[in-house]
């Protein structure tokens, strides 16, 4: 195993007050009617080499942007294929080459760009990649089986050519697997309105299953949330153990937020967010006062529920504990639900997690929709970017004074060279912090790039890696910076 420094980072002092700024980028709005009220995703991911990650936006009716990270949180246009529909985009290595490719949902036809490693990018469908015909794609993760290329999950929301829709006319989901030099596909009935999907290893058995976040909105009743396994071929119920509660799902983040090794779920929804907490037989709801139900505006006077849609774990104070981001806002005019619905930052403190978004700066009174929370300047404090639906992205630079942070990047042979599946270990004095590697989740869009791990006031951590096939990495120390492991 081999560990090479790719990037200092620069030593901050300990987490104090947590302080984003607003930062200029080219205009980019989310827009559409009614089939672009969800979707909006945003995806993150370094496109040629540089170590600082392209910001990649659907445009509904608008065409898609990709803007070029020039440093120093400064962007511009880039070249990208004119594509019009897209609800969102996840970066992956389809072919294995090294460079990433774009799975683009959309509207209509999906999408699956070839990259060649410098921000470049064609149409190419991969050998015979199942685009979903008219379907209405809202949610997308992917994971490997084994050494051949990815497995891949498609989401499909209203079936919009039922003619008693839209209510209670879900439409069907997708199941892609790698089969000889093409693709096979296994339908996955019922579908309850799917908008957001990630494949995990959420009981750490070695075995990956679907999680589907689904909207009660349109599935009306005799719906739930829904977990698949790819080793079974099935469905899971409640002889698994598997709780599947009923909400107005729009988005999933997965992390191990209370030190037990299994991820825990934050789920974004109408009216309140659910945490879900590890068991050793499943996820249970996290009690109200640990203060993530996020259930109204905590600002602007509009005292209705909220809506969530992208969220996303992340240390942004680096103090060593997970901090939550949600970005909210109405579908479109929900009489209902809160018009004035600003973002949500819950800062973990303890056992708890306080609201900050207001002090932040990042309590945004539009339409959010997709988020990234990536480190977009290469300090090592995690930035923000929001996707708005009829309003213009919003990008915020981190200018926290916050602890350091070790952000690892594992690789290996094969067609995974990114290593999804793997597990990251970072140990400090602080614990031990865990986190998967996964492409998926959050709400229509993802984030390619290192694992990102605050460590406090400590100059250094020992990292490891357990490897997708199950090997255990040695532990290893590092400075803090970035890294990259490799086998």
């Amino acid at each position: 195993m081999r560990s090479a420094l790719l990037l200092a980072l620069a030593a901050l002092p300990a987490a104090a007050e947590v302080r984003f700024e607003p930062v200029p980028v080219p205009e980019h709005v989310y827009a559409g009617g009614w089939e672009h009220f969800v979707g909006g995703g945003l995806a993150a991911f370094d496109c040629d080499g540089d170590a600082l990650p392209e910001l990649l936006a659907a445009g509904g009716a608008n065409p898609m942007t990709l803007l070029r990270n020039r440093g120093g949180m400064r962007f511009e246009t880039g070249t990208f294929p004119e594509i019009t529909g897209a609800t969102g985009a996840y970066p992956l290595d389809i072919d294995g080459d090294g460079a990433l490719d774009l799975a683009v949902l959309r509207v209509g036809p999906n999408l699956f760009l070839r990259g060649d490693g410098a921000c470049g990018f064609e149409v190419d469908d991969f050998g015979g990649l199942p685009d979903g015909g008219d379907a209405w794609t809202t949610a997308f993760s992917a994971t490997w089986e084994g050494e051949d290329r990815p497995t891949m999950a498609f989401g499909n929301y209203v079936d919009r050519a039922d003619p008693d829709g839209p209510f209670g006319t879900c439409d069907r989901n997708l199941l892609v697997r790698p089969e000889g030099g093409g693709w096979a596909e296994t339908v996955l009935d019922p579908g309850f309105c799917a908008l957001s999907a990630l494949f995990s290893d959420e009981d750490r058995d070695g075995a990956a299953t679907l999680r589907l976040s689904n909207d009660r909105h349109y599935y009306v009743r005799g719906g739930a949330e829904q977990l698949y396994s790819l080793r079974e071929g099935r469905f899971l119920g409640p002889e698994d153990g598997f709780a599947a509660p009923s909400i107005w799902g729009m988005g999933i983040a997965s992390r191990d937020v209370t030190g037990d090794g299994r991820p825990d779920l934050a789920l974004t929804s109408m009216g309140d967010q659910l945490l879900m907490l590890s068991t050793p037989s499943g996820h249970a709801r996290a009690p109200y006062e640990m203060g993530t139900a996020a259930q109204r505006p905590h600002a602007g006077g509009d005292g209705r529920p909220s809506t969530g849609w992208h969220a996303a774990w992340g240390d942004v104070d680096n103090d060593g504990d997970a901090d939550l981001f949600i970005a909210k806002g109405n579908v479109d005019q929900m009489p209902g639900m809160a018009m004035e619905d600003p973002n949500t930052l819950l800062l973990r403190e303890g056992e708890r997690f306080r609201e900050a978004s207001v002090e932040a700066g990042v309590a945004s009174m539009h339409r959010g929709r997709g988020a990234v929370l990536a480190d977009l300047d290469g300090d090592g404090r995690l930035d923000l970017a929001v996707m708005n639906r009829r309003a213009p992205l919003e990008v915020w630079r981190n200018v926290s004074d916050a602890g350091n942070a070790v952000a690892v990047e594992p690789r290996q042979g094969g067609s995974n060279g990114r290593a999804v599946g793997a597990w990251v270990e970072v140990r400090t004095a602080l614990g031990v912090q865990t986190q998967e590697v996964t492409v998926g989740g959050g709400h229509a869009g993802g984030t390619a790039g290192p694992v990102h791990f605050g460590i406090g006031g400590e100059s250094e951590a020992e990292v490891r890696v357990l490897w997708p096939d199950g090997t255990v990495g040695a532990w290893e120390r590092v400075e803090a910076g970035r890294v990259t492991i490799e086998r």
